[in-house]
């Protein structure tokens, strides 16, 4: 281990979450870290249990003369959105996360780095192995496979927790109390494609987007960021010479906002200099556009490859597609001022066999979040292309009045002299799945800094991380 990475605090945080980062944990190809979460609680001489989609359950009794206490659960998921910038060369599925130190942050190589919820595992960990925290009964549940469709959460059983409290350990701004989130629902798109040869006399061109920052399709939705995607189809539209479709692809993940987009064209070679040209001008409209809201923007063209090409009849209408359907905020709270309360992300596009188109849509309002969805169905029938909706998870309403939320407030004054600040965010939780099972739970989320998350720029605060720790042992003092 570097010299700067073994000396960091909490020591027990940390050597948790740098064993953690060494594992693959892709989302659905988790099942090696949950073994290892459970390894770590037997290690303890601790009850581990796990059930049947591979969800992990440690258990503690209370510290002396606290065995009766009402129970407290921390929870956290065990994998992590997988982005890279292309030209990363790291294989996800095989190779552990290079984790590095820039001051005073951690941040991993042309990777996310997994600190969205990998800290919440360490913590929650680092809290059963302490050995001098007074405790109340400890259940610690680290559940499977939050980023791509809340399996874990979902799945997980009634009965099976014992707490009369929950904190969710998977927040990401330091000083802030999360105390409700949105609901959300994907829709799946797919159009099947008539393909023709490559006409003769043509060359193939990739058109490209990228160096956007992308970001969290929920926290981040309302920055104003690009879509590359939404970019790319703007810039296809906008070219004035023929060209003819073989692929277009963009986005890795539905809960990400696509950072990278591109499209193999098929243009007559006498045109390709004049697509380079328009392409070039694109590039500088939308720098100009996004400004100091995205300013790695840009368009450019490289050679490309090309077997097919699909009809003009099928490329219009999925290049129309992709310019009609929503992306961004769709309508604010008009009860929390600042929430998003209604959104949808244009997350992942692919030509396959046919076309396929990915969206996620969240809000606070099951109305609503129906609404948009249907709009979405809409505008996708009227392209030819049929809908699914998969994964819909509810939302978690907040109560402010709530025992738990001040005792969190009361143990954050002390250590910062102010109040936390309570807030219900537009990003999804497994508190709502959880709440659902476990309607007499009280429930709070909170954690240290993480910026851009699910971007290879995620980044730590390693400062945060030991006042997320000192909050976190003086809650569960409290509650002892």
């Amino acid at each position: 281990m570097p010299n700067d990475l073994a000396n960091l605090q909490p020591r027990l945080v940390w050597d948790y979450f740098l064993a953690l980062s060494a594992i693959p944990r892709a989302s659905k190809q988790e099942a090696e870290a949950a073994r290892w979460v459970a390894d770590q609680g037997r290690a303890l001489g601790l009850q581990v249990e796990t059930d049947g989609v591979g969800n992990v359950l440690i258990r503690k009794p209370g510290s002396p003369g606290h065995e009766h206490a009402p129970a407290v659960a921390m929870q956290a998921h065990v994998d992590m959105v997988c982005e890279k910038n292309e030209g990363t060369v790291h294989d996800f599925a095989t190779d552990p996360i290079r984790v590095r130190r820039e001051g005073d942050v951690l941040r991993a190589t042309g990777t996310t780095l997994g600190a969205d919820d990998g800290i919440g595992v360490a913590a929650g960990l680092a809290a059963l192995a302490e050995p001098g925290l007074v405790h109340p009964p400890l259940e610690l549940l680290v559940t499977i496979d939050e980023e791509t469709g809340l399996t874990g959460a979902n799945e997980l059983k009634g009965g099976w927790l014992r707490a009369k409290y929950l904190l969710n350990l998977d927040s990401e701004e330091e000083g802030h109390l999360t105390i409700g989130c949105a609901g959300g629902v994907d829709t799946e798109a797919a159009r099947a494609v008539t393909w023709e040869p490559v006409p003769a006399g043509g060359v193939a061109l990739r058109v490209k987007v990228h160096g956007a920052r992308g970001g969290h399709s929920g926290s981040d939705i309302h920055l104003g960021r690009a879509n590359a995607i939404q970019v790319l189809a703007q810039v296809l539209t906008a070219l004035r010479v023929p060209y003819r479709l073989s692929s277009l692809q963009g986005g890795n993940k539905r809960n990400a906002i696509a950072r990278e987009a591109s499209a193999v064209v098929v243009v007559a070679t006498g045109d390709a200099d004049a697509l380079r040209a328009q392409v070039a001008n694109q590039s500088r409209v939308w720098a100009g556009a996004f400004g100091a809201l995205d300013p790695g923007v840009t368009v450019s063209v490289e050679p490309g490859a090309a077997t097919h090409v699909a009809s003009a009849a099928d490329a219009r209408a999925f290049v129309g597609l992709l310019l009609a359907l929503p992306h961004g905020v769709a309508q604010m709270s008009p009860a929390i001022a600042g929430l998003v309360q209604t959104s949808t992300n244009l997350g992942v596009v692919r030509t396959e066999a046919g076309f396929e188109v990915n969206l996620l849509t969240r809000s606070s309002i099951e109305a609503t979040k129906d609404a948009l969805a249907d709009r979405i169905d809409a505008a996708c029938a009227l392209a030819g292309f049929t809908t699914t909706r998969v994964g819909g998870y509810p939302g978690w309403k907040p109560e402010p009045g709530a025992s738990l939320v001040g005792v969190v407030d009361a143990a954050w004054r002390a250590q910062s002299g102010e109040p936390i600040h309570v807030m219900a965010i537009h990003a999804g939780l497994e508190c709502g799945l959880i709440g659902e099972k476990y309607p007499e739970m009280e429930m709070v989320s909170f954690g240290p800094d993480v910026w851009d998350a699910h971007t290879p720029e995620e980044r730590v605060s390693i400062p945060s991380v030991q006042r997320f720790w000192t909050l976190l042992v003086d809650v569960l003092e409290r509650l002892a």
